[in-house]
């Protein structure tokens, strides 16, 4: 593979370290007093979710999110920083791309009228793809290091 400037796996560690920042700017913007103490985050899901047209959305939000708010605010906020640490420094990377990659298709699905989510899910989700397949924790990672995957 020919590159300018860095190498392949070094370009494919750019991509993981800016998704992982990605993740990381979309916890750090959020509310967490909002999320946390009022609940603010799983309100408005749910409230998109009460009108989504798909009734396996409704139903799953309703089972899964809808009775225990408080407990999937902080699943929702901690992830998306555990996701972003872990792609930043190349820790668990595979899993962290799986992870995220499966965040990025709920969000995805449950916004599916939302247009200008859909670009930086759709985004998302393609890098975590590129960053899995094509192995980006070679290079630049804490993986590589200690010889993980």
């Amino acid at each position: 593979m020919d590159s300018i400037w860095l190498t392949g796996a070094e370009w494919l560690a750019v991509l993981r370290i800016g998704l992982g920042l990605w993740w990381l700017e979309s916890w750090r913007h959020k509310d967490k007093k909002g999320w946390f103490e009022r609940g603010t985050g799983i309100a408005w899901a749910s409230d998109v979710a009460a009108k989504h047209k798909w009734n396996a959305v409704r139903s799953g939000f309703g089972t899964v999110v809808a009775p225990r708010p408080i407990t999937m605010a902080y699943v929702v906020v901690y992830a998306e920083l555990a996701l972003g640490l872990g792609l930043i420094v190349g820790l668990l990377t595979p899993i962290a791309l799986i992870g995220g990659l499966l965040l990025n298709l709920l969000y995805l699905v449950l916004m599916i009228h939302d247009w200008a989510e859909q670009g930086q899910n759709g985004m998302m989700a393609l890098a975590s793809l590129v960053a899995l397949f094509a192995m980006s924790w070679q290079s630049w990672s804490l993986d590589n290091a200690i010889g993980l995957f």
